[in-house]
């Protein structure tokens, strides 16, 4: 279970690490209490106390503030929002990436900070929006990367590391470039390889940042039915940001509604996606309707308020 309580983050203000965040260099875990840690009397979910706050540097306002959200294990979460409404911050805090300067996140009751970066990278995987890869790495070796968290000190991947990774390639229809090198692929083909090095970590939880916005639509309706078919049949825990209302509407049991920071309102989709909720958050009339054959809500924008 994933859960978040009030944790407070500024840029100009609160540690960022790269990855994701719950240890020292040492890959040691920071035992040390922080001020604001509970404990949760509950199991399975990463937690973050009531009140989310974080500021950009120079600036007073807040990226997140006062954000509480529960994720059980198994579900499917979409975060909707505008832009600029901290989507993409919550997922980073919620995954260690950044670490709050108030409030914390836990993980099956402890809090994150206590994990070591190799125990929460087994746990959680992240897929940002866009990847860009320093060497010219291929797209197997990307892909490998996700098994980084499962290797010793300089050891080397092994034939199971390959195969995993083999089939996730496989599974995000990438295996068939494999060889050639990561920068030489489209954003659509960047995007499925980040994704499959994600799937290659074995997480059960699963991070994902607008994962569909750089595909064509043959491939975000096999995105979709991967991402599905991996919450229903192997219980992977999933929260996504997306800018794409119908397929939260087809995707996510669950919607959290992100504007300015703070939550306007969280539940299941068929309450929540409702034409004054897309209207208090992007300022459009909608019209909520369900499709006539698929029977999933679809929103069909009008135009400007």
């Amino acid at each position: 279970m994933l859960q978040a309580h009030g944790v407070s983050f500024a840029y100009g203000r609160a540690r960022g690490r790269r990855g994701f965040r719950g240890a020292d260099d040492n890959d040691q875990p920071n035992n040390r209490p922080r001020e604001g840690y509970a404990e949760s009397a509950e199991t399975g979910r990463l937690r973050a106390p009531a009140k989310t706050e974080a500021r950009y540097r120079g600036h007073n306002d807040d990226v997140l503030s006062d954000v509480s959200i529960r994720v059980d294990r198994g579900d499917l979460v979409g975060i909707l929002g505008p832009n600029g409404s901290g989507k993409t911050t919550l997922l980073k805090v919620l995954g260690g990436a950044l670490n709050p300067h108030s409030g914390f996140v836990t993980l099956d009751d402890r809090p994150l900070a206590t994990w070591s970066r190799r125990e929460v990278a087994r746990r959680i995987a992240y897929v940002p929006q866009e990847t860009h890869a320093p060497f010219d790495f291929t797209v197997l070796d990307v892909v490998l990367m996700g098994r980084f968290p499962y290797l010793g000190p300089f050891a080397l991947e092994g034939p199971d590391d390959l195969a995993i990774a083999k089939q996730a390639l496989e599974a995000t229809d990438t295996a068939a470039f494999q060889r050639r090198s990561f920068n030489t692929l489209s954003g659509g083909e960047k995007q499925r390889v980040v994704i499959a090095s994600a799937l290659a970590q074995r997480p059960r939880i699963l991070l994902l940042d607008e994962p569909t916005a750089s595909l064509d639509i043959g491939h975000q309706i096999e995105v979709q039915t991967l991402l599905r078919r991996l919450n229903a049949e192997d219980q992977v825990t999933m929260i996504l940001s997306t800018h794409d209302l119908n397929l939260a509407a087809a995707l996510c049991r669950r919607l959290v509604l992100l504007k300015d920071g703070q939550v306007l309102e969280t539940g299941p989709t068929d309450r929540v996606l409702t034409p004054s909720a897309v209207r208090s958050l992007y300022n459009v009339n909608a019209d909520v309707q369900r499709h006539p054959q698929t029977g999933r809500l679809m929103v069909v924008p009008i135009g400007r308020v």
